[in-house]
């Protein structure tokens, strides 16, 4: 059976974590930290969030892995510059921010390769300003081999085409409108897919795209709508993922969580055993992500 879920986790724990001004300009969710703010106090609250997320998600007996990140890299603590899949190869994605680059440590490459081959590596595509950041650029749907995918300045369109040709995945590619205008940088803050089911906000994709996507994504799955404010919480930025005893799960932030109505709630709870969720209010603010982004799937 193919899953469309993982069982196991990958974290970085933050060695340093502050507002990028490298990544401010496209991702419109981050909040740059004042002159006088205390910067070892930030690091140190993101810190406590990370394993506050990190041991709720081991407590339902979802197994995670977690490596120490950089002093180099202040968005680190976000691990979407690779992905892994069930055939035991990864491949590493070229990354917008210059320090976000650097992410691809060789410990951390060293790491997956050994149970993974790798397959694949667009870090060339860097130095010709054409960028696509994994698993946030693109939203897989596993089972039925699809892409999903917001064209941004971190989404280059032609290069998403590239890679979904090249490893045989059929691509939705479309446009979308941030709160503030202009697209949303990563298509994970607004969707994500599940075994059974799509989370998804449909407002903020641009109204000549719309009809696609709704076709695509109820074309093997329930839907899950989350309203274009609840972008705002980070509703969209969750990932599905089970336990050692193939039960299934959603992760979220505690932000997210509250958003919700108990409507949404009550929906989520027909495919979920739990809303897994903790407070990650400082890496929400200073990263602009939020679990979604501090995940990645070891298949």
């Amino acid at each position: 059976m193919s899953y469309q879920s993982s069982s196991h986790l990958f974290m970085i724990e933050p060695k340093v974590f502050y507002s990028n001004k490298q990544t401010a300009d496209s991702n419109h969710y981050q909040v740059s930290h004042k002159e006088n703010e205390d910067i070892d106090a930030i690091k140190d609250n993101a810190l406590k969030e990370f394993n506050n997320l990190k041991n709720q998600i081991e407590k339902h007996g979802i197994t995670v892995t977690s490596m120490i990140g950089s002093d180099k890299c202040p968005d680190h603590i976000f691990p979407n510059w690779f992905i892994t899949f069930d055939d035991k190869t990864f491949q590493l994605f070229s990354m917008n921010a210059e320090n976000r680059r650097l992410e691809k440590t060789p410990e951390m490459i060293n790491f997956l390769s050994k149970d993974y081959q790798l397959k694949g590596d667009l870090t060339e595509y860097e130095e010709k300003e054409m960028f696509l950041e994994a698993t946030s650029s693109m939203v897989f749907d596993r089972v039925n081999r699809i892409v999903y995918a917001a064209s941004s300045s971190r989404t280059n369109p032609e290069l998403t085409k590239k890679w979904c040709k090249d490893n045989d995945y059929e691509l939705v590619l479309f446009e979308t409108e941030s709160h503030k205008g202009s697209s949303i940088y990563h298509t994970d803050v607004f969707m994500y897919v599940g075994q059974k089911v799509i989370g998804i906000c449909f407002d903020v994709i641009l109204p000549e795209y719309r009809d696609l996507v709704k076709e695509k994504v109820s074309q093997f799955h329930d839907v899950f709508e989350i309203e274009k404010s609840q972008i705002l919480d980070f509703c969209g930025n969750s990932l599905e993922a089970r336990n050692n005893a193939n039960e299934y799960f959603i992760i979220m932030s505690s932000r997210a969580f509250n958003a919700l109505s108990e409507n949404q709630k009550t929906a989520l709870s027909k495919y979920y055993k739990d809303i897994i969720h903790a407070d990650l209010t400082t890496i929400e603010k200073y990263g602009g992500g939020s679990a979604r982004c501090m995940l990645n799937e070891l298949f």
